[in-house]
């Protein structure tokens, strides 16, 4: 347990923790003038960011770097990097989104605090934690690189060795990425770029395709003419297939060849769904994508972020199906968009989601849409390795708990996969797909479609950072519903739906179809209100208040008022929160406890208020008496 120290002289010092998603509302910088799309949102961001707001958690040291702006759904999407001291802060990512004319309408941030004075100098030599980092896999066989980097995704931000090693681990081929506390040799974080799916079915036939080569001279290859890095080769030795005619494969599954062939077509199927439904220029955003590999001796397939490697089954049948080379590459365009690749064991979810689309689009009359993961390969005669529809077919969960963030990853995927096909098809399709069960409310979901569905799924990958997580996601997906379908609820209210039906709870930073992410701060004429309105709370500071105005409610305030409150804070010990009312009086709501170490303050307080008059400004007061700790008000709720 940690020892309090009570506040003596309060100091305005401090800081907040970060809310993932941030409205901006009144922005005070004037509405740029001139090109409208990325240009006009480079130069809103740049100007944004100029400024340093709180919402950033920037230190005096503290660099930024815009990265390009990704267009999607009438918004631009503009990502930052952040540096300290010149070096690259790992986890300190943000996204600002703004609309065509450069108008300031979002910000998603990782980090949650500032990183402060924080020394650059190592204790720990290069050498030293370049071996600590070793030790993390069984073989190594490649170094890539050892840098320095401050890690900020692991409590207190730190300085740190950061190795990227190529190797085996004990579940096969490794391409990780170490850091190493440069003061204690520590390892503090690991994260694997080799992302795999196992697929199983029945067998492997896409039949006759066409496929679009490069021709050079008389010699034909599996090089894509227009994205040029898409090509398919041999694992062996990493040969492009090429040949003297334009004819490829011969229809048996234990050809690497026909393996190419079945993996060049799934991933041109993919990259014309990129750009038809989502406006997106290959899987890495830019034109390109990467090798595709057929003869891995393994009833696996992966992608590391150099290439995708492709499998066998025990029958020896290359395992290039449209959903597990869909969702290969689905790794791919996730590690491709901000925040990298999706955190909190999320991101095999989102890889099938890319699976079950590229499926679909490409609609193969030998390989019927739907979703079910590997339903075409067999790789040890089970049957399809997940089900989108019902994951506990596959001995998955249906349904989120907190527990899923720490399964194994795979497994993970089963309650994201649940609320996908529920916003793509519903609980009781019309077109043939299996019916699907709620996890816990009641009623008929209706399906939005797999196009819309992937839509949603994009945009919301568009605001990701590095902290993301299944609950961070619920708020992503709904905010980005409500921007892709202006002027209808009947999207956002199918994604809240879905979410709810897995049990993945709402978040204070869930917007609403009609409000936004922050209510207006003054209700109109009733007896109570809300103020989502963040309110940082200083440590050890001064008391901060948080404002709702009542009018038009001629009676007093109810013997059983209710104050709902939402704050976030890392020890709500330190808290004590009060209502003040319009005249003055003060009523507690919740003491101050050394031995509450728990987080954050989610609450509804009853109090007999029947003796004050309902109208007038009510604020809620909190104050952090205690060092360490840091916090903000989220929102609270009057009903008088």
């Amino acid at each position: 347990m940690k020892t309090r120290t009570p506040l003596v002289v309060a100091l305005a010092a401090g800081t907040a923790a970060a809310a993932s998603m941030v409205a901006i509302a009144g922005q005070a910088n004037a509405q740029p003038v001139g090109p409208s799309g990325a240009p006009a949102a480079a130069k809103a961001a740049s100007a944004l960011v100029a400024g340093r707001p709180q919402l950033l958690h920037a230190s005096t040291d503290d660099a930024f770097v815009q990265r390009p702006v990704i267009s999607s759904g009438g918004l631009q999407f503009v990502p930052f990097d952040r540096t300290y001291k010149g070096l690259p802060v790992i986890g300190g990512d943000f996204v600002v989104v703004t609309d065509n004319a450069g108008q300031t309408k979002y910000t998603s941030v990782a980090q949650n605090r500032p990183i402060g004075d924080l020394s650059t100098a190592p204790k720990l030599t290069e050498a030293a934690a370049l071996a600590a980092a070793k030790r993390e896999l069984k073989t190594v066989s490649t170094v890539e690189g050892t840098k320095l980097v401050v890690l900020t995704t692991e409590g207190a931000p730190a300085l740190a060795w950061e190795s990227t090693l190529q190797g085996t681990s004990a579940h096969g081929p490794s391409r990780l990425t170490v850091d190493v506390d440069a003061a204690t040799g520590k390892v503090l974080s690991t994260r694997e770029h080799v992302t795999d799916v196992s697929g199983t079915g029945t067998g492997w036939i896409n039949g006759s395709v066409s496929l679009n080569t490069t021709q050079s001279g008389s010699t034909y290859s599996l090089k894509d003419p227009t994205q040029t890095t898409l090509t398919c080769q041999d694992a062996a030795n990493n040969t492009t297939f090429s040949g003297s005619d334009n004819d490829w494969g011969n229809g048996v599954g234990t050809s690497k060849e026909t393996g190419c062939v079945d993996a060049f077509y799934v991933a041109q199927k993919q990259t014309a769904m990129l750009s038809s439904w989502l406006g997106r220029n290959g899987q890495n955003g830019s034109g390109g994508a990467w090798p595709l590999r057929v003869g891995l001796n393994d009833q696996n397939a992966y992608y590391d972020g150099t290439q995708v490697q492709i499998g066998k089954n025990t029958a020896n049948q290359w395992i290039a199906s449209a959903d597990v080379v869909g969702h290969e590459l689905g790794h791919g365009i996730d590690d491709n968009t901000p925040g990298a690749i999706s955190k909190g064991n999320t991101q095999e979810f989102v890889a099938d989601t890319f699976g079950a689309a590229t499926e679909w689009f490409a609609n193969n009359p030998n390989d019927p849409p739907d979703y079910q993961v590997g339903e075409e390969v067999n790789l040890v005669g089970s049957g399809p390795i997940r089900y989108m529809y019902n994951p506990s077919l596959a001995g998955d969960d249906n349904c989120y708990s907190s527990s899923t963030p720490s399964q194994e990853v795979h497994a993970a995927a089963g309650p994201g996969n649940h609320w996908f096909y529920l916003i793509a098809e519903g609980t009781n399709p019309s077109d043939g797909q299996p019916t699907s069960t709620r996890c816990s409310g009641s009623g008929a979901i209706t399906g939005l479609g797999i196009q819309n569905a992937i839509k949603i799924m994009y945009n919301a990958m568009l605001m990701k950072t590095s902290s993301s997580s299944y609950l961070k996601y619920r708020t992503w997906t709904l905010t980005a519903a409500k921007n892709l379908f202006p002027g209808s609820c009947t999207q956002f209210n199918t994604v809240k739906a879905a979410w709810d039906a897995v049990n993945v709870p709402a978040q204070s930073a869930d917007p609403t179809c009609d409000g936004g992410t922050t209510p207006p701060t003054t209700p109109p004429s009733g007896c109570g209100g809300t103020n989502s309105t963040h309110v940082n709370i200083p440590d050890a500071g001064a008391a901060v208040y948080s404002d709702i105005t009542v009018s038009g409610c001629a009676r007093n305030a109810s013997s059983s008022s209710t104050i709902a409150v939402n704050i976030a804070h890392t020890y709500r010990g330190d808290l004590r929160v009060d209502l003040v009312a319009p005249d003055g009086t003060v009523y507690n709501l919740k003491a101050t406890s050394g031995s509450d170490s728990a987080d954050n303050v989610n609450a509804t307080y009853t109090k007999d208020l029947s003796g004050e008059a309902s109208n007038g400004t009510w604020r809620l007061k909190v104050q952090d008496v205690y060092s360490q700790d840091t916090g903000n008000i989220n929102s609270w709720t009057l009903n008088i």
